[in-house]
């Protein structure tokens, strides 16, 4: 986790407890909005993931009929 530094003016005015208290409360919204980030990230990487898996699944299809149209038709001509 990043190190926050607050201007010595502003940890005057809040004390050492309220100057620790907001650098807590930063690094934890910084650590909420990471994790959302991160999820999110996730679940887009398994959608095209998905999506990549059902285009192979299509074009290996189209692949063994054509395969299996092209054998037929070969042993058709040979007879």
């Amino acid at each position: 986790m990043g190190v926050l530094l607050l201007p010595e003016t502003l940890r005057q005015r809040l004390g050492e407890d309220g100057a620790r208290d907001l650098v807590e409360l930063v690094n934890a919204s910084l650590a909420s909005a990471k994790e959302v980030w991160n999820e999110t990230a996730v679940e887009r990487l398994e959608r095209r993931l998905a999506e990549t898996k059902a285009e192979l699944i299509r074009w290996m299809f189209v692949f063994w009929v054509g395969q299996v149209g092209i054998t037929v038709a070969l042993l058709t001509l040979r007879h």
